[in-house]
């Protein structure tokens, strides 16, 4: 059998009821900020704005990381750049907005 004799006085009583309220209410106050639309919204929001800024992030990383790949294919250790290979890139380049030109040329025409 469960022991029934307690041995509080009513003001104690008393007190751990109006104690349990408070908390209660504190719990329910968090409850309603929680269950907010306004904050579910904003939680929401600052769930995707967080995953925005780590795809931005990874792929900064991996533009950066290209650019440097592509810098060390035309660019020796000592920064002076590497002629044997710049040199055909840039004669392709022209290739191509030299034939750009003429075609634009020809269809005016």
């Amino acid at each position: 059998m469960a022991d029934t004799s307690d041995t509080r006085t009513p003001a104690q009583i008393e007190a751990d009821i109006k104690r349990r309220r408070e908390v209660l209410a504190e719990t329910l106050d968090e409850i309603g900020v929680r269950v907010h639309p306004k904050t579910i919204v904003g939680d929401a929001k600052a769930k995707v704005a967080a995953n925005i800024d780590h795809t931005v992030g990874r792929a900064y990383v991996q533009v950066n990381r290209a650019v440097s790949q592509v810098r060390a294919q035309f660019v020796d250790e000592d920064g002076a750049p590497r002629l044997e290979r710049v040199v055909p890139v840039a004669l392709a380049v022209v290739g191509v907005v030299g034939l750009l030109a003429l075609s634009t040329r020809r269809r005016k025409g």
